[in-house]
């Protein structure tokens, strides 16, 4: 080849990955992956000190609570990670060994055996669910490339850790972790962590609430890999193993009223501080309930003041939703200024 060919040829092939390249961006900029969908979470009005007094679903019913990795069990992050993507932290969205490994399976097996999906493919797949086919995969390979542009390894996980299916209207580790165990996910017993993260693999299938033993063989798998890969000492795995899968739990439902009137104030979705003490609050629900118990016509509220600084600290809008006018706030209701004065001269 001439001189002049060979810098043409170089000249045409600069020109077309320009082009490509020119391209990618352009439809980068156009067709952006919807991460909005990760924006749409539940209200989890707190009080002062940070303990929840109330959570709301979103407008679907689904309980979606947004994630902070500062609030969640690191070894239960790095769980995920070595099960679901060992190379999660060094790879740019796609993992080439591992896809090419699962298209082999796949296509001597005839069908999707294995996905080889990262972390990033799986949040792509989140925001934008589809049927498992090739097409489904490349769409979200391009997807992952976007999503590594936009955000950092520590949101991508908490975007999958927010969105990841969980059983029923259970959306996100944080929602799973209160509805199973009760509590935020910041401290995790092996068990726990290894049901968080079987669950997500095939949520239906392993729901502890109604299928505790499909539950429990599905986290003793993940029991095992993890001691298998160094990151669980034997025994308390076997410890572990001992333990029976959680059942359903109701999420916190305290300071109906203010609650509401919190989120309705806030703005936007996620978590809202209010003035609010949970423990007083607690104390003063039962006050109420304990003022009425005897005549079921009879309504109470309570609203407790913190005079110096004029911070609400507890506010119990009715004695209970099933007595007359219980779906009122009545700590704000109008009164009569003879009705208003007598518990200040009594």
């Amino acid at each position: 080849m001439t001189p002049r060919r060979l810098a043409r040829g170089l000249a045409a092939a600069t020109a077309a990955i320009a082009a490509a390249v020119v391209g990618a961006a352009v439809l980068d900029r156009a067709l952006p992956p919807p991460l909005e969908r990760a924006a749409v979470v539940s209200t989890v009005v707190l009080d002062r000190e940070g303990r929840p007094l109330r959570a709301f679903p979103v407008a679907d019913g689904r309980w979606r609570l947004q994630i902070d990795l500062d609030g969640v069990d690191p070894a239960f992050v790095d769980a995920v990670v070595a099960i679901e993507d060992q190379r999660f932290f060094t790879h740019g969205g796609v993992d080439v060994a591992a896809l090419g490994r699962a298209a082999f399976t796949s296509a001597r097996a005839g069908r999707i055996v294995s996905g080889g999906s990262t972390i990033t493919m799986q949040t792509a797949r989140l925001l934008e669910p589809r049927p498992r086919t090739f097409g489904s995969k490349a769409i979200e390979i391009l997807r992952a490339w976007q999503i590594e542009r936009r955000l950092t390894k520590a949101e991508i996980l908490e975007t999958y850790l927010t969105l990841a299916p969980y059983g029923g209207n259970l959306e996100g580790a944080r929602a799973a972790s209160w509805a199973y165990f009760g509590r935020e996910p910041s401290r995790l017993t092996p068990d726990q962590i290894a049901l968080l993260v079987a669950l997500p693999q095939a949520p239906e299938a392993r729901r502890p609430d109604l299928r505790p033993d499909a539950a429990r063989a599905a986290r003793d798998r993940i029991l095992d890999r993890l001691v298998a890969e160094g990151r669980l000492a034997p025994d308390r795995a076997a410890d572990a193993a001992q333990e029976d899968p959680p059942g359903r739990r109701a999420f916190p439902v305290r300071a109906w009223h203010a609650s509401a009137e919190a989120r309705r104030r806030a703005a936007g979705p996620g978590d809202v501080r209010s003035t609010l003490d949970a423990a007083l609050q607690a104390e003063m629900e039962a006050l109420a309930d304990a003022a009425v118990e005897h005549d079921p016509s009879v309504q109470a509220a309570i609203l407790v003041v913190d005079t110096g600084t004029r911070a609400v600290r507890a506010a119990v809008g009715s004695a209970g939703r099933d007595r007359p006018g219980g779906w009122l706030d009545l700590t704000d209701r109008a009164r009569s200024p003879g009705s208003t004065l007598k518990p200040l001269i009594y």
